[in-house]
């Protein structure tokens, strides 16, 4: 139940599905009840009839057990009326799960990819994507602080779509198989690397919608959740609108990082909260990393000497291992950051200052 941001509606039915907000959701819901009705029916009859049987039938009262073999009566009996109950179960669980396949003639298309341990989403046909992170601080995580009221299902950045369009999901994955799941919409489709499933949706209700990913891929599997916003159209419209300008002016701004100059203080001090939020979990806020995991940083050759390997690494990743490519995550000037944080850091002290010129030479280079 913790998929629905509606914590009272979830306490109400904790012991059943949800009916959702969407017509699917809703179809997946009655065939649910539907299924679980006829099967109690099912066990109501069969009971009585057994405990019936054991009661009138029993030796006390002089039964005698009939003696019969190859009753084809009995047999075909015993055929037929299961055919035709799984008949009738099988036509409303197939108009459902042909609803539910159905992505055509889609208002808007969105790209969903996951990755360890985040989402990707990205608008068709807008100049708009963006990824989606865990919003829950590492002092709840460790108990250091009081958990929020929505603790491990909260990010910095919703996936915002609009209320009665037909939204199309594109869903892949970079490294592991994910699964994108929103119990409310009735989605729930496995991210699998280097294939694309598709999936749909139709909200009816404005509201703010939680899920997770569902597929066990990583050790900060319980770790990247999923928030939905839905806004009417106008306000939807709108929102895209002023997220389509901001990606200019990022781009805009990025042009303008070429030519600045950070000092260390303010580079450490950048660089902090971004390993906080993007490396911490794995190379831990002390460097030190998790033995056989994750390499420790403390100390390290690559932050400690080669700077262009550390800049590439970073940028760009490492292929066969869990470390991401940062160069589409992160600003030139967060990137910059960071790199100079982990070079100076937990006594590391090479008196490194990064600059977001030095980051962008390194992307250059890899693009040729």
């Amino acid at each position: 139940m913790m998929g629905f941001s509606n914590s009272a509606l979830a306490k109400s039915m904790p012991f059943n599905l949800t009916e959702g907000v969407t017509d699917v959701s809703q179809q997946v819901y009655d065939l649910h009840m539907t299924i679980f009705i006829i099967c109690c029916v099912i066990g109501l009859v069969v009971f009585a009839a057994m405990f019936w049987a054991i009661f009138n039938h029993r030796k006390d009262k002089g039964a005698q057990a009939a003696q019969f073999h190859e009753n084809t009566k009995v047999e075909i009996i015993w055929t037929a009326i299961p055919f035709v109950i799984l008949i009738g179960m099988a036509i409303p669980a197939t108009k459902t799960l042909i609803a539910m396949e159905d992505p055509s003639d889609a208002d808007l298309t969105i790209q969903v990819t996951g990755s360890q341990w985040k989402w990707h989403y990205k608008y068709f046909g807008h100049d708009v994507e963006y990824y989606s992170l865990l919003a829950s601080r590492q002092d709840q995580i460790h108990n250091q602080k009081q958990k929020r009221e929505n603790y491990l299902l909260e990010v910095d950045y919703p996936l915002v779509l609009p209320v009665g369009q037909k939204v199309r999901f594109l869903v892949t994955s970079e490294d592991v198989i994910h699964s994108w799941w929103v119990p409310a919409f009735a989605v729930k489709k496995d991210a699998n690397p280097g294939f694309i499933n598709e999936a749909w949706t139709r909200i009816n209700e404005p509201g703010i919608y939680r899920g997770q990913c569902a597929e066990l891929c990583g050790k900060d599997h319980g770790f990247m959740p999923i928030v939905v916003i839905a806004k009417p159209v106008d306000e939807f419209e709108t929102w895209l609108a002023e997220q389509e300008q901001k990606a200019v002016a990022a781009k805009a701004e990025e042009q303008a990082m070429l030519a600045m100059s950070m000092d260390m203080d303010e580079m450490m001090q950048l660089g902090e909260q971004v390993y906080n939020k993007h490396c911490a979990a794995c190379h831990q806020a002390n460097g030190e990393g998790l033995a056989g995991v994750f390499p420790a940083l403390k100390g390290s050759q690559i932050a400690t000497q080669d700077i262009l390997g550390h800049i590439n690494i970073v940028v760009h990743g490492k292929s066969g291992t869990a470390m991401q490519a940062f160069g589409k995550q992160l600003t030139l000037k967060e990137l910059a950051a960071v790199i100079g944080y982990e070079r100076n850091a937990w006594d590391n002290n090479t008196g490194d200052v990064i600059q977001p010129a030095q980051v962008k030479a390194v992307m250059q280079q890899k693009d040729l």
